[in-house]
């Protein structure tokens, strides 16, 4: 059963110079113990959405509509003390940047318990305890001691740790990943990565990792949602984004990913341009002034919206194109530069 539903959810925000439409029609679904991967440049709406999932744009000027469904609780029309309640026991959020997401004035410690007594109701000594009993769980040394330092006091690592050690300090049974690896050291990356996998078993957390890193949802995600200009553009397992990959903005993604795997011998191959302004979206397809296919389209591509449409087996893709010419372009001319990089 899918824990988190997502139907065709819309944030928008008015400004003086126009309405900013960060989501615009995103419907996605994640159930408990699986991982939803969730990739696109910065400003396709990534972040914003998992921020409406939380319910943290509530009361501010962003304009919400659609349905976000949470173990059968519609969140959208809760009311926002509702939501409060649920978010850090139902669900819960890693914040990109920890230093900023932490408090500065009080012990990592002190924050940990703080979070853990709000759902809980125990004595300061025990939520000592179990936070104590979390650091050491997402494997910061000398927990004992730690537990009273401050977030400057740690490494970008551990802070790291610390924010995920908080996070699933109440057992949330949905857990949302802003950039988890971001500014960290490669070996750090891989030692968040492998203990956000074995937290996930554990708990059998229903997981959301957003990033531009089509690496990390790599190691990690049982399906990808690809976004562009507030949409989703292609949703499918990780073996239908990586092996069969049918919109030209994911092969774009694809060509400008580093491979370690092999020998480098050419250049990566980045996408041309840059990404669309939320307020003034091209119009038609919002990907078609970067798209080197959108000739192909008998000019459908600068009118028309194009579909979100099944191909099979619930592998989705927003393009014109249709679909034997995507797959010949990918076998012939997209595939065979990959592996040659």
């Amino acid at each position: 059963m899918t824990f988190l539903d997502v139907k065709d959810l819309k944030i928008h925000f008015p400004t003086d110079d126009g309405l900013v439409k960060s989501v615009d029609g995103l419907s996605f679904g994640v159930e408990r113990g699986k991982t939803l991967g969730i990739v696109g440049e910065s400003g396709s709406g990534k972040s914003v959405t998992s921020l409406g999932i939380l319910g943290l744009h509530k009361g501010g000027r962003a304009q919400l509509s659609g349905e976000i469904w949470l173990d059968g609780e519609e969140l959208i029309g809760a009311s926002a003390e509702h939501v409060r309640k649920l978010r850090g026991k139902k669900m819960a959020m890693i914040f990109q940047d920890p230093l900023s997401s932490m408090h500065p004035f009080y012990s990592v410690g002190h924050q940990i318990i703080e979070a853990y007594r709000i759902h809980n109701d125990v004595s300061k000594q025990v939520a000592r305890k179990h936070a104590i009993d979390m650091l050491g769980h997402v494997g910061i040394p000398e927990p004992r001691r730690r537990v009273d330092s401050y977030p400057h006091e740690f490494s970008g690592g551990m802070r790291q740790r610390a924010m995920i050690a908080m996070a699933l300090s109440c057992d949330p049974e949905l857990l949302i990943a802003d950039e988890p690896t971001t500014a960290l050291d490669v070996t750090v990356q891989a030692q968040i990565l492998d203990l956000m996998r074995d937290l996930q078993r554990e708990f059998n957390s229903a997981l959301i990792i957003i990033t531009h890193d089509l690496g990390v949802v790599a190691e990690l995600s049982d399906e990808i949602l690809v976004m562009y200009g507030g949409k989703c553009v292609e949703y499918g397992t990780a073996e239908d984004i990586f092996y069969r990959p049918e919109h030209p903005y994911t092969w774009g993604l694809l060509g400008s990913m580093p491979r370690l795997d092999r020998e480098p011998t050419e250049r990566l191959l980045p996408i041309k341009g840059s990404p669309p302004s939320l307020i003034n979206v091209p119009s038609g397809c919002a990907f078609h002034p970067r798209c080197p296919y959108a000739e192909r389209t008998q000019g459908k591509a600068d009118t028309e919206v194009p579909a979100l449409a099944e191909t099979e087996g619930g592998h989705l893709v927003r393009c014109h194109m249709d679909r034997a010419e995507r797959q010949s372009l990918w076998a012939n001319e997209i595939k065979p530069v990959l592996e040659t990089q």
